[in-house]
């Protein structure tokens, strides 16, 4: 595409889809063994945590532990190759490193990310063993350990309902979005906010929006245009495209 060929900046909206494509669950989708009789919904807010920290900790680190397992897809690996001729600047709704691990080098993680645990009360980033994905006990509760600072508990380093997003996460996306030539919206339904506003922004500013998503979402009606294959293989293609034409 000449708009995306022709942008010195490319910003990338990522959702869900983008990580389904290499065996992540989408957050909402129904789960198995031990997790199957939980909603999701209900584990991950600040009054679930104070409820049960065992609980929600445990089932973090399980997510962790999947996300550890699972690994880049084409379409990471593609956006990560476009850094070769692009400045591309990515903001992502997930709460993996599947981005980092294809080799993105700027990624604002606005919900989060499971790998980054820390302290429920001051805050400090926690890097002990028993928080790292590849130590995860598959148990229905497991204790979260202290902080080394306070002792207080350590929490799952993602955004919890009723939680506002992280300041330099958001403020990172809304420069990526503010300096765009060209937007990509990529496996997400368009229907969380703050963050859809980001995309919905720009569209507005005239910047073009490109959508990559096999069904409708709630930005198509404001994208430029949109493309109804999986991230996966739409987004090599227009490497490809972009490859064969400089």
């Amino acid at each position: 595409m000449d708009v995306v060929r022709r942008a010195e900046v490319i910003t990338v909206f990522t959702g869900a889809g983008m990580s389904a494509e290499s065996g992540v669950a989408t957050f909402r989708d129904v789960e198995t063994g031990l997790w199957e009789r939980f909603d999701p919904t209900q584990i991950a807010t600040p009054q679930a945590w104070a409820s049960d920290p065992g609980l929600v900790w445990a089932w973090y680190q399980w997510r962790a532990r999947v996300v550890h397992a699972a690994a880049p897809n084409p379409g990471h690996n593609a956006l990560a190759h476009l850094e070769r001729t692009h400045s591309v600047l990515i903001a992502t709704q997930n709460v993996d490193d599947l981005h980092e691990r294809a080799g993105s080098s700027t990624v604002s993680h606005l919900h989060g990310s499971l790998f980054a645990p820390r302290c429920s009360n001051c805050g400090r980033p926690y890097h002990g063993v028993d928080a790292q994905p590849e130590h995860a006990v598959h148990e229905l509760r497991v204790e979260p350990p202290a902080c080394p600072t306070c002792l207080s508990p350590i929490r799952p380093g993602v955004v919890w309902f009723g939680e506002g997003l992280p300041d330099d996460a958001w403020r990172s996306a809304e420069s990526a979005f503010t300096f765009a030539d060209v937007v990509l919206v990529v496996g997400t339904s368009g229907g969380v906010y703050p963050a859809a506003a980001l995309p919905e922004r720009a569209a507005a500013r005239g910047i073009p929006v490109i959508e990559f998503n096999p069904e409708p979402s709630a930005l198509s009606a404001m994208a430029s245009h949109s493309i109804r294959t999986p991230a996966g293989i739409s987004l090599p293609a227009l490497v490809d495209a972009l490859d064969s034409a400089a």
